[in-house]
């Protein structure tokens, strides 16, 4: 638990670097699925071109915005704003922009057939205030989804209505998972995920974990209705 929002952006970007160095240190390209929102943007703008080899690096997101590319609210235009163009990152996959030439189904087919047969070794998530993870949102069919690694989300509750996603079998497949969460509007999710009881259809981050580490980096806010 960190005591604001800043000094736990600062801790994401520090182990972030930390464990990427720790993944070339041992001869293997890693492999990173970044998250969008406010805390994982702000801590990407604390990483540093020197912190690891970038350009070794291989990115995915684990949901994005079926809009235009280039508007402000799709993860990957965020990401190449807050470090991976000033780094350096050369290997990033984004899910295909709007443009009336796919459908958001065929969208997701086809970043799905980019995903690594490997594991990640770091998977990124924010929680929202409803619980959901990446677009996996309360109630939706694709929390149950177990044939496809990502799929066409078409009236999710957040703007923009259509977004693409991927799957808890994609999500899962990960060595790590590290959720970043931070202010008081969160606590109420943070608070179901962790409980001993509950469920995926309530509260869709109890569904992500890692396969050798799922961690919680959170601030005191995000933290405050956790039993004690």
């Amino acid at each position: 638990m960190f005591a604001d929002a800043n000094d736990l952006a600062m801790e994401i970007a520090h182990r972030m670097g930390a464990r990427i160095r720790e993944i070339e240190a041992a001869g293997r390209v890693p492999r990173v699925l970044l998250t969008g929102g406010t805390i994982a943007v702000t801590a990407y703008r604390h990483l540093q071109a020197h912190d690891a080899d970038w350009a070794n690096v291989e990115f995915w997101f684990g949901d994005e915005r079926f809009i235009p590319a280039g508007l402000p609210d799709r993860n990957d235009r965020q990401a190449h704003e807050a470090f991976l163009d000033r780094v350096g990152a050369t290997h990033v996959h984004s899910v295909a922009d709007y443009d009336c030439s796919l459908s958001a189904a065929e969208a997701a087919s086809g970043y799905a057939a980019t995903l690594p047969s490997e594991p990640f070794d770091l998977a990124l998530f924010g929680v929202g205030p409803d619980g959901h993870v990446a677009s996996l949102f309360p109630g939706f069919s694709q929390l149950h989804e177990t044939d496809l690694r990502a799929a066409a989300v078409f009236d999710s509750p957040k703007p923009p209505p259509i977004r693409v996603t991927l799957t808890y079998p994609a999500l899962n497949h990960s060595d790590a998972v590290w959720f970043l969460v931070a202010g008081a509007e969160k606590a109420e999710a943070v608070a179901r995920a962790l409980a001993p009881e509950g469920s995926i259809e309530e509260t869709p981050a109890r569904g992500v974990t890692g396969r050798s580490e799922t961690l919680w980096l959170v601030d005191e806010d995000a933290a405050s209705k956790l039993r004690r």
